[in-house]
């Protein structure tokens, strides 16, 4: 189980430093995801979801559409966030790129994660990492981002407990060793909360139920592949809003819609997938 996670988590260490070359002003979002997502399934990996893109306020659930013809500007806090599964086992990482002004939100993020992940061992608390990020941020001049977390996982499932608050909680749950966890701190200059905007391109499958539609058993037909996992719009032959709208509806597929900073302030991510050991961390991203 855990020589899976490693694999995921050694495919997407190639990635990322490949991904951060390709993202410059003027180039598509849409070429970035499909480098990302192609170049996991060339490494012998599966993407775990689709490639987030989240630019300046928006800070998660943003992946591009089908022919989107958008490109990074000058200026863009870009986070850019990947998974990668080998038999459902699951390891996620993101990073942010800042093509403007905005170095110490970056820093902030970054050492709230380095600081994290220095304190992980078996039998902490999860209260005790959450205090962690938010004093980093803080000490930066920041607020972490209060309803954005950390989290485990399971097979097929990218967000399980336990879950990582991006600050102190009052009480947490013991880490044990062996556990396999993602440390996801959110920093931003806003007032650190997000919020769901209407922008929908990423769905899972929440159960299968007979459907009478023809699309809609071709798209159920279409993301059995996935199981549980997340998928974009863009990876469907055929996705016509109002079926999608549908299938949500009746609890067979759920939205992610995407989050943005309450604020309009920027946001700010780093992210590695470890595991917890005796006296320590492993980072596997």
């Amino acid at each position: 189980m855990i020589e899976k996670h490693e694999k995921a988590g050694e495919v997407l260490r190639i990635v990322r430093e490949e991904v951060k070359k390709k993202v410059k002003p003027g180039v598509k979002l849409l070429e970035v995801a499909e480098f990302v997502e192609n170049r996991i399934r060339e490494l012998g990996a599966e993407p775990a979801f689709p490639c987030n893109i989240s630019i300046n306020s928006d800070a998660a659930h943003c992946t591009p559409k089908k022919n989107d013809e958008r490109t990074f500007k000058e200026g863009d806090l870009v986070k850019i966030d990947i998974g990668a599964h080998v038999d459902g086992f699951i390891a996620d990482t993101a990073f942010t790129i800042d093509l403007g002004d905005n170095e110490e939100l970056v820093r902030a993020a970054e050492e709230a994660l380095k600081r994290a992940i220095e304190a992980v061992e078996a039998g902490i608390s999860t209260s005790e990492i959450g205090k962690v990020i938010e004093e980093t941020a803080k000490e930066f001049g920041f607020k972490p981002v209060i309803n954005l977390t950390g989290h485990g996982f399971q097979p097929y499932v990218a967000h399980a407990p336990p879950t990582i608050y991006n600050y102190g909680i009052e009480k947490g749950v013991k880490l044990e060793e062996g556990t396999v966890i993602a440390i996801e701190p959110f920093v931003t200059n806003g007032v650190g909360k997000v919020a769901e905007r209407s922008e929908v391109e990423i769905y899972s499958l929440l159960k299968q139920k007979p459907v009478r539609g023809k699309i809609e058993r071709e798209i159920l037909k279409e993301i059995e592949k996935y199981r549980t996992l997340p998928f974009a719009k863009r990876w469907l032959t055929k996705a016509p809003e109002i079926i999608l709208a549908k299938l949500v509806r009746e609890k067979i597929l759920r939205s992610y819609p995407v989050l943005t900073e309450i604020s309009g302030g920027l946001v700010s991510q780093a992210e590695h997938t470890v595991v917890v050991e005796e006296g320590g961390a492993r980072i596997i991203t």
